[in-house]
């Protein structure tokens, strides 16, 4: 049986691969985009993504080296008719994370 969610299942399969996640998480915000005009005529119904990652592989790299390399794991996915058409990106070193989780604990 083929997956309702082809976009988001090669998403996870190309980061999971490439950086090692210890954390992945995938939003599908297509459904909130769907009526705008730029998505009137798409075949897709995966078109917007929110990913929040955590790797090792993050270490050492600003914000914006990190995003290209994102980027480029899914360059065949965004450059494709009907593919993803934007990609927010959270990405974070093991340490960043656990700083935010502390510092949302400590706000809660």
């Amino acid at each position: 049986m083929a997956s309702a969610t082809p976009v988001e299942d090669l998403i996870k399969e190309k980061i999971t691969a490439a950086l090692s996640p210890t954390t992945l998480e995938i939003y599908n915000d297509s459904h909130l985009h769907a009526h705008h005009q730029a998505m009137k005529d798409s075949t897709s119904s995966e078109t917007h993504f929110r990913l929040v990652i955590t790797s090792e592989a993050f270490r050492s790299k600003m914000q914006p080296a990190r995003h290209r390399l994102v980027y480029s794991l899914l360059k065949e996915e965004m450059a494709k008719e009907g593919g993803i058409h934007a990609l927010q990106l959270r990405t974070m070193t093991p340490e960043e994370e656990e700083k935010r989780r502390a510092q949302e604990a400590g706000d809660a």
